[in-house]
Order: C-alpha cells, then sequence, then structure tokens
C-alpha cells in the first residue's frame, strides 16, 4: 500500500493540495510521515516540509505499509495522532512504538505529536492513560513553556487539542511545556527527538472534520463545544503557525540530517 506516495501529486495532495516548489531531485532527503486513518493527512506540517523542498514519504502502517528499516535515507521522521491510545495492543500500535527505536539508536529528528507523543513517552517507559478525575483536552487550552522550552524558541500561550489522554515525563527528558489539564504538554529526549501533545497540524478544514463528528466526546468533563474550536482558532492559530515555521527548523537541525 505503499504506492508512489512520494510522487508530486501524493504529495500535494497530503500536503493540503499546495503546489510543490521545483527543486533539485534528491537535493532533500524525504521525511518520514506517519499517519493512522484512511483519510489524514499532514496538514500545515506536510505543507512546510513541501514548501521547503523536502518529499513526503508518507506511511500508514494500519492499513500495511511497512516502515523503513532504517532513517539513514529520511531527513527525520512524523508520527502524527490519531483516535487510538499509545497502550492500544493493535499490531501496527505496537510495530510504531518499537520503531521509534530506530530513530533514537541512529540520532535523527524524530517529532510525535499527540499519539505520536504518546507513543514516544511509551517507548521510553512513561505512563500514559487518561486524567484521574476523567479530564479530557478537546479545543483550546493555555499553554506554559519551561525555562528550557523558552531557552529553545518562544511557544504559543494558547493552543488546540484533542485528546483524552496524556502522558508522564519520561526519565532522561527535559520537560519543554505545561498545560492547564496535563501537566506534561511538551519534551524532549536527547538531541533530536521531541513530543508535542498539541496539535500545530491543524488546518481549518481539519477543524471542520474533527469537530464534525465530536458526539459525545464534547459533553465530557473539560471538553469545549464545537463552536469553541472555530473561536479559538480564530484568535490563536496565528500563534501556532509562526511556532511550527520556528519548531521544525530547530527540530531539523537538532539532529542529523546531511
Amino acid at each position: 500500500m505503499l504506492e508512489a506516495r512520494t510522487q508530486e501529486g501524493a504529495e500535494a495532495g497530503a500536503a493540503g493540495h499546495m503546489p510543490r516548489r521545483e527543486v533539485a531531485p534528491h537535493a532533500k532527503k524525504p521525511v518520514c510521515i506517519v499517519l493512522h486513518q484512511e483519510n489524514s493527512n499532514p496538514g500545515h506540517v506536510g505543507q512546510w516540509f513541501v514548501r521547503n523542498g523536502y518529499r513526503l514519504d508518507i506511511r500508514k502502517p494500519r492499513y500495511g505499509d511497512p516502515l523503513p528499516q532504517t532513517l539513514e535515507n529520511h531527513c527525520g521522521a512524523v508520527i502524527f495522532g490519531g483516535p487510538m491510545s499509545a497502550n492500544d495492543k493493535d499490531a501496527f500500535i505496537c510495530a510504531e512504538t518499537k520503531w521509534i527505536g530506530v530513530a533514537l539508536k541512529e540520532d535523527k529528528p524524530f517529532f510525535g505529536i499527540c499519539l505520536g507523543a504518546q507513543m514516544l513517552a511509551n517507548h521510553l517507559g512513561a505512563k500514559v492513560g487518561p486524567h484521574p478525575d476523567g479530564m479530557i483536552e478537546v479545543g483550546y487550552y493555555g499553554l506554559k513553556a519551561t525555562a528550557a522550552g523558552r531557552q529553545l524558541l518562544d511557544w504559543p500561550d494558547r493552543v488546540h487539542h484533542f485528546h483524552n489522554e496524556g502522558f508522564d515525563l519520561p526519565a532522561g527528558a527535559t520537560l519543554l511545556a505545561e498545560g492547564e489539564t496535563f501537566a506534561n504538554q511538551a519534551f524532549s529526549y536527547g538531541r533530536a527527538a521531541f513530543a508535542i501533545q498539541f496539535h500545530i497540524e491543524l488546518t481549518t478544514a481539519m477543524v471542520n472534520r474533527w469537530t464534525g463528528r465530536i458526539g459525545e466526546r464534547a459533553k465530557l468533563p473539560n471538553a469545549q463545544a464545537r463552536e469553541h474550536h472555530f473561536h479559538g482558532r480564530a484568535l490563536h492559530d496565528w500563534k501556532t503557525t509562526a511556532f511550527l515555521e520556528r519548531f521544525l527548523d530547530v527540530w531539523l537541525k537538532a539532529g542529523t540530517t546531511a
């Protein structure tokens, strides 16, 4: 099912129908993008890579795509979110969680978003699970960078979440940002592995799709109604966009990207 996902047409579609900038063949190594649903796409993260001359090597292990045995031929890897739990015993969840070790062993840039962040925490031996009071984060919530996070770059003060589980800080990791409900919102591990609980990849189309299926989840403790997602986006999306531009550049430079 790997198909020709790194070709120009697939690349533009996955990144939000952006035209592909012409670059010299193989000028930059592609980024490995791991997604979890049939119609998932990497949103603004994918757009950033395409805009900066990187090809997208999209893998969906849930639907049979293999993961690369080495990241020698990639500039880095990003595992995105999904409605699953990092604790699920599905074969693809276990395989992806174990595969993170390839990036860590090779010291290649690894970035986990939401579920991907929880997978990294799980891989490192930290607990992933629900809030003790049954609270969830679905909508826009406050974010506060730690001293280590502020040293890295400027962070937005309010970001979009869509999750009902959080993670403990893994041993040896550095906490970069804290949240209102789930205390641990972002961490780094080693030189080039980063985990972020919130969504910097979010496009307007994604907000519309996600909240269109919000259903009973909107009634859970601490969740925000659909209209608050769009209101929050109007107020705070520019901050997340600015953060994404800086963060991805810092992230790629943190590891071996040649």
